[in-house]
């Protein structure tokens, strides 16, 4: 899908013009104007967009959209690219692997964490609320930390407490870490506020010590949830109602986030959830394609055994990457069944593979709209 298209500049003196860049690859014009990932219309509808390495043999690895796309040299120069078909409407995580060392893109000043980069098409929705951030900036944390050890789940977990715009109904972010280190959402949720996007909010980051163990359907995350973390918010400094509690998950933090809404209806009611796993079944980890498993999963059975109006207090956004081939039929069919059992339901695409860059501005949006 995404090998390297041979000959596109080959034959051009000035072989990469048509990305906006000047001067024979490798001279010191060439770089000065360096500016990449950029993409061109390809034949036959898409983009070709163009990745710069310079000095020695590297990769590109994109997050779970794409195989490692091997960079080619441009003659005896110091300059590596490679020219990637793209699809329409993408945004993508991505990072060069060099020997033995990840490495974010140093011609890309959009970054994710220390080691990433993020790629968009030009025809990708903007992200006005996400902040462009360079890899090697450090970004800011709440005040507030929560020691929280677990009688349920055992260990000691920091979990971070961020007041929006004064503080209202908690916002439990699953893979906290993810959005306190990797991509701002601290400074995002503060300008959606800020903006009159959505109400003000209590963000708690909830971090994962074992993702595949704590977000596989399992109930003793969510009545040590219940029963320790929100007494423990409550009790904080930090204005909050943990009596409305939006949930936001991505992946198997989606998955565990609808699962709690179907097991503990008494606690979960507003659910944002993106790229939920509902191929999730027991067994299918084990299994050598874990999507060849029943259609929906595990929360699928769960919601075939609700009447009509079961879940008529239930508020839940589901979205998912228009580009997660496999995952699309399994969450078309949840997204289904959640709504025929009487939840209120919201269905999106984002402009992405399974990927926490493209679902950046779903989480604002899908909060919002559970808070409505």
């Amino acid at each position: 899908m995404t090998d390297a298209v041979p000959g596109l500049a080959a034959d051009r003196e000035n072989a990469f013009v048509a990305f906006g860049l000047p001067g024979g690859p490798g001279t010191d014009e060439f770089w000065a104007a360096a500016g990449t990932p950029a993409s061109v219309p390809a034949d036959g509808g898409g983009w070709v967009t163009l990745f710069l390495w310079r000095g020695s043999p590297a990769s590109i690895e994109f997050e779970s959209w794409s195989e490692p796309v091997p960079l080619r040299r441009w003659g005896d120069t110091d300059c590596w690219y490679a020219e990637v078909p793209m699809p329409e409407r993408l945004r993508v995580t991505y990072r060069f692997l060099a020997g033995d060392e990840a490495h974010a893109d140093p011609f890309n000043p959009v970054g994710a964490g220390g080691d990433r980069s993020i790629a968009a098409t030009p025809d990708a929705p903007a992200q006005p609320h996400w902040p462009v951030i360079g890899a090697d900036v450090v970004l800011p944390l709440p005040l507030t930390r929560l020691r929280w050890t677990s009688e349920r789940l055992g260990g000691r977990r920091t979990v971070r407490v961020h007041p929006v715009g004064g503080g209202g109904p908690v916002v439990l972010l699953l893979d906290g870490d993810d959005w306190l280190y990797l991509h701002p959402a601290m400074t995002a949720f503060d300008s959606a506020v800020a903006s009159g996007e959505m109400p003000p909010v209590t963000l708690v980051f909830l971090p994962s010590k074992d993702r595949a163990a704590e977000f596989a359907c399992r109930r003793e995350l969510w009545e040590a949830i219940r029963d320790e973390l929100l007494p423990l918010v409550a009790e904080s400094d930090v204005p909050s109602d943990p009596d409305r509690l939006v949930v936001a998950g991505q992946s198997l933090g989606g998955l565990s986030a609808l699962y709690a809404a179907l097991e503990f209806p008494e606690l979960v009611s507003r659910v944002a959830c993106q790229s939920g796993s509902f191929w999730w079944t027991p067994d299918a980890m084990g299994l050598a394609d874990p999507f060849g498993g029943p259609l929906g999963g595990s929360i699928a059975a769960l919601l075939r055994g609700r009447g009509p109006a079961g879940l008529a207090g239930l508020r839940v956004a589901f979205d998912v990457g228009e580009h997660e081939t496999r995952m699309l039929p399994h969450c078309e069919l949840v997204e289904a069944l959640a709504s025929e059992a009487g939840a209120a339901v919201r269905v999106s695409r984002s402009a992405a593979g399974h990927d926490r860059a493209g679902w950046r501005e779903a989480l604002l949006r899908d909060v919002a709209w559970a808070l409505a």
